[in-house]
């Protein structure tokens, strides 16, 4: 009998990101696609991940109308 091989998905894979901002707030589990941290220049993986948070925060702020305070730290989970 011939067995059947699982296959697994084969889709976007992210990193997940602790974010705390200046007013105190922290949202946890925020996603980044791995392909955004690509570090073949040299870049520091933080300031990678805080570009493209900026950049999810920008288009959340276009959509709702309010803006987030400033990212104070990131940490990686």
């Amino acid at each position: 009998m011939a067995r059947n091989k699982l296959k697994k998905k084969k889709g976007p894979t992210f990193v997940t990101f602790h974010v705390h901002y200046e007013n105190g707030d922290v949202t946890s589990n925020r996603r980044v696609p791995s392909e955004l941290l690509d570090q073949t220049f040299g870049d520091d993986l933080q300031d990678l991940a805080r570009t493209a948070i900026e950049a999810q925060d920008n288009e959340i702020a276009l959509r709702s109308g309010s803006r987030r305070p400033k990212i104070v730290s990131i940490e990686q989970v």
